[in-house]
C-alpha cells in the first residue's frame, strides 16, 4: 500500500499545463486513444490551435515507478523546439493515467519534485501549494490531464476537456513544467524520452 501510494504521488508528474493562448476544448476531445506517432499528419486537432507553426509530437513515454505504471506522457510543440531552452518555447504535455489517483496526493508529489529542483522560499511553498491544491482534481484509470505552457505568461490545466485553470505565475508554470524537462529532474529518463524528437 505504502509503495502504491508513493507510485500515486509521483503522478504529478502530471499536471501538464498553462496559459498559451486560446485553448480549444471542443478540439482537445478530438484526441483518442493512445499517443499518436511523430507524424505531421497524425497532430491532433488542439495541438494545432495551440501552438504556432508546424506542431509536432517531440516525444512521448510510460512512466514507471516501482514497477507500476502511472501515466503515459506526450509532449508536444513546434518544429523549432530546443530542448536546451525548453522553457521559452509554448509546449503542450499530456499526461495519461493508468491508475487511480487523489489530486492531493498529485499536487503534494508536485511540489516535492519543485523543491528538488531548486530550493522554493517559505512564500512560493505556501502559495503554490495553495494553487495546486486547488486545481488538481482526482484522477481515475484512463482520464488525462494536460497542460498548455506559455513562455513568461503561465498555464493552463485541462482535465478531460475541462479548463480546471490558469496560472499566470510565470515561475510556477516553470518549475512545474520543469518536473518532466528541466535538467535537474528526478526522472532523467523521462525527460530523455520527452525530448527524443527534438532537433540537437
Amino acid at each position: 500500500m505504502t509503495t502504491r501510494r508513493a507510485a500515486l504521488t509521483h503522478v504529478m508528474h502530471a499536471a501538464l499545463t498553462t496559459c498559451a493562448g486560446g485553448l480549444s476544448l471542443a478540439a482537445h476531445a478530438e484526441l483518442a486513444g493512445k499517443p499518436q506517432p511523430d507524424t505531421r499528419s497524425t497532430v491532433p486537432n488542439f495541438v494545432r490551435a495551440l501552438l504556432r507553426g508546424t506542431p509536432r509530437l517531440i516525444g512521448q513515454h510510460r512512466f514507471t515507478y516501482w514497477g507500476f505504471e502511472v501515466y503515459d506522457a506526450s509532449l508536444w510543440s513546434s518544429t523549432a523546439f530546443a530542448p536546451d531552452n525548453w522553457a521559452m518555447q509554448p509546449l503542450v504535455l499530456e499526461l495519461r493515467y493508468l491508475r487511480d489517483f487523489k489530486g492531493a496526493d498529485i499536487a503534494q508529489r508536485s511540489m516535492e519534485e519543485m523543491q528538488g529542483q531548486r530550493p522554493l522560499s517559505a512564500a512560493q511553498q505556501q502559495s503554490w501549494s495553495g494553487v495546486l491544491q486547488s486545481l488538481l482534481p482526482n484522477v481515475r484509470n484512463g482520464e488525462r490531464i494536460t497542460g498548455v505552457y506559455a513562455p513568461d505568461k503561465g498555464m493552463q490545466l485541462l482535465h478531460q476537456d475541462r479548463l480546471l485553470g490558469e496560472v499566470p505565475d510565470a515561475e510556477l508554470a516553470k518549475r512545474f513544467f520543469g518536473i518532466w524537462l528541466a535538467p535537474e529532474t528526478s526522472q532523467r529518463q523521462l525527460r530523455q524520452q520527452l525530448l527524443a524528437g527534438a532537433q540537437q
